[in-house]
């Protein structure tokens, strides 16, 4: 299906005053027919004020990026783009499955009615709310999905959470109103495949040979790493899903990453053990580096003429004064180390 522009139908205000003056002329002829008794004016004028309303029918307006997409008796005869009042044929049908579908947090501006039956995010597995009513007009505007967060296992199998917002528009109306059934739904279903498709390739943390780009070679990729990368690769993915249906993916972002509940606490000990290991290997290499500095500046000096018994006596008590995780507590010798 390709999508066909109609153009040269920017006169709906010519036909709505076209559409007045010829109920003033029927009004005025049915008038003058009943009080000059010419039934046969008054038969016609009478069928003129009936049918006048007709071409009312087909006068669409349509504000900056909108856009209506029109089927005549089945078929598909174009579609309205752009600001303008445009004056159709009134047995044209606006098209748009999509209508009534609201996605979280989009720039969808269909209003949702009080009478409405709203069904949640897990109803649609897809962060989705279904109202009743709502015109047929597409929206060309760039809209938001944000889909709900999804717990999803890494590549090493540890579950995450990992929510994601969709930068996306309607570049087809025809494809998004006749490939498939409800664009905004397809749309959401495909962000939740491309996402796990995508995050099932990287660990949570950078981990040793583990390969995200698939070449054969161990990389340092991870999600909580490489979020611009992970974010491009998921735009990708859903590009290639939705083009079929006319939408055109803008811009793909990570919004949240954190570990599952039933794990965090345990990472949450993982990484605070490599953190005191690495603080400690920190310490480790200053302390030596310092008692390294002291012997040698005790030796170019000539304070003090130690053997290999003292250095090493020397060196203990140094390190456990450096490295300690409490201030040292000396004690003070009065007589002869021997």
């Amino acid at each position: 299906m390709t999508e066909k522009i109609l153009q040269n139908k920017k006169h709906g205000m010519l036909v709505l005053l076209a559409v007045i003056a010829v109920y003033i002329a029927a009004t005025v002829g049915v008038i003058f027919s009943a009080v000059n008794a010419i039934i046969p004016l008054v038969v016609v004028c009478i069928v003129v004020l009936s049918l006048a309303w007709l071409p009312l029918c087909g006068l669409k307006v349509l504000k900056p990026q909108e856009a209506l997409v029109l089927t005549l008796f089945g078929n598909y005869i174009g579609t309205l783009k752009g600001a303008g009042f445009y004056a159709v044929n009134p047995f044209c049908t606006a098209i748009n499955p999509a209508a009534a579908t609201k996605l979280a947090q989009s720039g969808d501006t269909a209003p949702s009615k009080p009478s409405s039956i709203v069904v949640g995010a897990e109803g649609l597995m897809a962060g989705a709310n279904i109202s009743l009513g709502g015109d047929k007009k597409i929206s060309l505007k760039n809209m938001t999905l944000n889909n709900g967060r999804q717990k999803i296992n890494d590549c090493l199998g540890n579950p995450v959470e990992i929510g994601i917002a969709v930068i996306w528009r309607v570049t087809d109306t025809a494809k998004a109103v006749f490939n498939v059934d409800n664009y905004k739904e397809y749309l959401s279903l495909q962000c939740d495949s491309a996402l796990r498709n995508i995050v099932r390739m990287y660990p949570y943390d950078v981990a040793p040979n583990v390969d995200t780009t698939g070449d054969g070679q161990a990389d340092e990729g991870s999600l909580r790493g490489s979020s611009e990368t992970v974010a491009e690769r998921i735009r990708g993915e859903i590009q290639t899903k939705v083009a079929d249906a006319g939408l055109e993916i803008v811009e793909a972002r990570i919004t949240y990453l954190a570990y599952a509940p039933e794990i965090a606490s345990v990472m949450l000990q993982r990484q605070q053990a490599s953190a005191i290991i690495d603080a400690r290997k920190m310490i480790v290499d200053g302390a030596v580096g310092m008692v390294e500095m002291a012997l040698e500046r005790l030796s170019e000096n000539q304070v003090v003429t130690l053997d290999e018994e003292r250095k090493a006596a020397m060196v203990s008590n140094l390190l456990v004064v450096l490295c300690g995780n409490r201030d040292a507590q000396p004690v003070v010798n009065s007589g002869s180390l021997y």
